[in-house]
Formats: C-alpha cells, sequence, structure tokens
C-alpha cells in the first residue's frame, strides 16, 4: 500500500496564499515522501480546458522525473441535477478528464454521483452556499428519480472510460451516497467492467473498528482507490498522532491489507484551515500536516503489514 497527495489540498481554497502550480504539487510531494499524487479535476490543477494533450504530456515526464506517479484524477462531477442541460454538460466534463487522465498516464478516474461545489467566502472556499443551492434544487424530486439520473449518467461515462482504457472509482461521497452498500448497488446496477470502488475510512456514517472492517469486506476486490485526511500534532515522545481525524483509520487499514489492497491512500485537506492571531493560516501550515500526514500513515500502514 502506498502514499498519494492529492491536489486539492493546495489548490489556494483552504488557507490564505495561491494554489500552487501541479510542479509544486509534485515537489511537495516528493519532499514528503509521498509516491503519488491525485490531481483535482479543476482549476488551477485539472481542468481539461487548461490541459491538452501537450501539456499532459509535460506534466506527466515532469512527474517522472522526480519518481513520483500520476495515480488518479478526480472528478467534481454531479449527474444528480434536474435539469437537463446540466446533466449533459456533466457527461462532456468526465468524458474529457477521462481524456486527460489517459494522456497523464492515470489509471483511474475517481468520481462522485453527486456533488454540491464550492464557493468563495473572501479569500477561503466553504460547502455551506453551495450545498444550499444544492438541497434546494432538488427539492420535490423522488429520491429515486434522483437515483435513476445518476445511474443513468454513470453508465454512459462507464463506456467512455472503457474506450478510453481508464477505470472509474465510484466515492463513498455524499449527497445521493449515504453509505459503502449505496455505492455496491450503484456498482451492480451500471454491471460496468470499468466500475470500481473507492472506499474511504472519513466518509463511514459510522466510526467504530467493526464498521471500518466489515466495510472493506464488502467491497473487496473492488477496491482501487481511497484517501484520508485529518491533522495531526507530534506528542511528547515525538511520535505523529492525530489531532483531528478518523479515530478508525489503523483498522481500517488492517482490514485493507486483509482484502489484499495494494493502491495508494491518497491525503487530502479539504476544509477552511483555523484562523491564527486574526489571520487565515497560510501555506506553511498546510505543509507541516502533509508531512505529518505523510509520517503518521507510514506508521499505520507498517502496522498493518508486520
Amino acid at each position: 500500500m502506498k502514499l498519494g497527495l492529492y491536489s486539492v489540498t493546495y489548490m489556494g481554497l483552504w488557507y490564505r496564499g495561491r494554489g500552487l502550480t501541479l510542479e509544486e504539487v509534485i515537489d511537495q510531494a516528493k519532499q514528503h515522501g509521498y509516491e503519488g499524487i491525485e490531481i483535482g479535476g479543476k482549476r488551477p490543477h485539472g481542468n481539461p480546458l487548461d490541459m491538452p494533450t501537450a501539456r499532459c504530456r509535460q506534466v506527466k515526464a515532469f512527474a517522472e522525473d522526480h519518481g513520483i506517479e500520476i495515480v488518479a484524477v478526480a472528478a467534481g462531477n454531479d449527474f444528480s441535477s434536474p435539469i437537463v442541460e446540466h446533466r449533459e454538460y456533466q457527461l462532456v466534463y468526465v468524458r474529457e478528464l477521462l481524456r486527460m487522465a489517459s494522456d497523464l498516464g492515470a489509471k483511474i478516474l475517481r468520481v462522485m454521483l453527486a456533488w454540491s461545489g464550492v464557493t468563495m467566502d473572501g479569500e477561503v472556499g466553504t460547502y455551506k452556499i453551495a450545498r444550499r443551492v444544492w438541497q434546494q434544487t432538488h427539492e420535490g424530486f423522488p429520491s429515486e428519480q434522483v437515483w435513476e439520473w445518476c445511474r443513468s449518467g454513470l453508465t454512459e461515462v462507464a463506456r467512455y472510460a472503457g474506450e478510453y482504457g481508464v477505470t472509474l472509482a465510484l466515492q463513498n461521497h455524499g449527497p445521493v451516497i449515504e453509505t459503502h452498500h449505496d455505492v455496491l448497488r450503484m456498482v451492480r446496477e451500471v454491471g460496468s467492467p470499468h466500475l470500481k470502488v473507492c472506499l474511504d475510512a472519513p466518509l463511514l456514517p459510522e466510526k467504530d473498528d467493526a464498521y471500518a472492517r466489515q466495510a472493506a469486506l464488502d467491497v473487496g476486490g473492488l477496491q482501487v482507490l481511497s484517501h484520508f485526511g485529518g491533522q495531526y500534532e507530534r506528542g511528547a515522545d515525538g511520535a505523529v498522532v492525530l489531532d483531528k481525524g478518523v479515530p478508525n483509520l489503523p483498522a481500517f487499514v488492517r482490514a485493507m491489507r486483509e482484502i489484499g489492497y495494494e493502491g495508494y491512500f491518497d491525503y487530502e485537506l479539504c476544509f477552511p484551515q483555523p484562523i491564527v492571531d486574526g489571520e487565515r493560516v497560510g501555506v506553511e501550515y498546510v505543509d507541516k500536516h502533509v508531512q505529518m500526514a505523510a509520517e503518521y500513515m507510514r506508521g499505520v500502514i507498517a502496522q498493518a503489514s508486520g
């Protein structure tokens, strides 16, 4: 099992300061001991409009020169909209991300069923406004109708994934999806060999060890990608411990070992960072947690392997 760095961490959404370039994200991954990166499918990193084939090859070559694998591309897609045109726009977006992933040499495109999006509140990103808009847009539509729209969109892009030689990884991320059982139901209903699972421990609705283990066993060989998050601190003995995060992460990693998972755990920091002395923290604060997250997770993986 390997460690990846998800570029959403450095998009400039959650801290004071600019987003890093993809080359700078690769440098950060290398510096802090990550083996790969996952590229977020939006600006400033992975909007397909900014990533023609020539640019993809440039980024791929840079990553290879630094010994960093481009693990995956991450789509911020939403197949759930009641508005026909919006669903059709999403099909084009995901198809272009599949082209981009293929050009980058990434084997996986992380997808969702639904995603409300992010807005900027001053200098920092927020989910609150977009989530409110999403909820208002879907009022009055039965859940099974929304599910059907999502299934239709995912079925179509699964065909495109086969054409590009890329695997879709459906994440257990809301809205629409509530548990990993919803993920597995959708995978069964789509019935495509190009659709697998991205099960993330932080998104499990129950945090006890037994639930984490059972979710991993349920997904089994469909698991192709995973994420972890959290903030960290160094204890009195010098060891890195979770400050805020997921208490069942060690149990989840042990279960991943149990099912034979050999893929990536990609670290993401995707929420507003604190204000210290009246000012939002900068990228240096993020760097610290990126470094400690890698140290912590290497320890968890080592224990699971032992």
